[in-house]
């Protein structure tokens, strides 16, 4: 990747970052979308939904490729998307603790009239977790305004002894499916 020119339809900071040291020249264009899952909706149609909705909402002002992203944890199934609050955070943590979950990615890469879309799943294992390291965590303030409640790039780290997928998803940007549609796109 050479400043390849992307817009990115997030006002999030990691998500432009993992972006930035992959080597694209982004502007960031923050879309406007309900993020509130639909009835019975799966969690990989949510996140494709949003990743689509965020992508065509700034595309229509935009010249560059355009990429619309959503994360969502999912624990038995259900989606678990930023804390409300720190109980919230905290109802979260303990629901990840001592076992594994999944983190899915929906993007949406649209230039013009063209676009493409896909979802990528990391599955992650959190260890068991004490009320006091709960505790300890929401109060660090590290969960709030993130998928699941926890930043695998910051002090969760340490309660997270193995992933099976895409460490750039669990943060928020699966880069190498971004590359690959990117590439696509191009070649189409």
């Amino acid at each position: 990747m050479s400043g390849e020119a992307i817009v990115l339809a997030s006002a999030s900071p990691r998500r432009r970052e993992l972006l930035t040291a992959a080597g694209f020249a982004v502007t960031a264009q923050p879309a406007e979308v309900d993020e509130t899952p639909l009835p019975g909706e799966l969690p990989a149609a949510y996140v494709a939904r949003l990743a689509r909705a965020k992508a065509f909402a700034v595309a229509a002002r935009a010249e560059d490729m355009v990429l619309g992203a959503d994360t969502t944890v999912v624990v038995e199934g259900d989606i678990l998307g930023k804390p409300a609050n720190d109980a919230e955070a905290g109802a979260m943590l303990r629901r990840l603790s001592g076992r594994g979950h999944q983190v899915l990615t929906g993007v949406c890469l649209r230039r013009g009239e063209r676009c493409l879309a896909g979802v990528e799943t990391t599955e992650v294992w959190f260890d068991p977790l004490s009320e006091a390291e709960i505790a300890a965590y929401v109060a660090s303030g590290e969960p709030r305004d993130k998928a699941g409640a926890y930043a695998i790039q910051g002090r969760a780290a340490r309660f997270i002894p193995r992933i099976n997928g895409s460490y750039s998803n669990v943060v928020g940007l699966p880069l190498a499916t971004v590359w690959r549609l990117w590439r696509a796109l191009e070649m189409s």
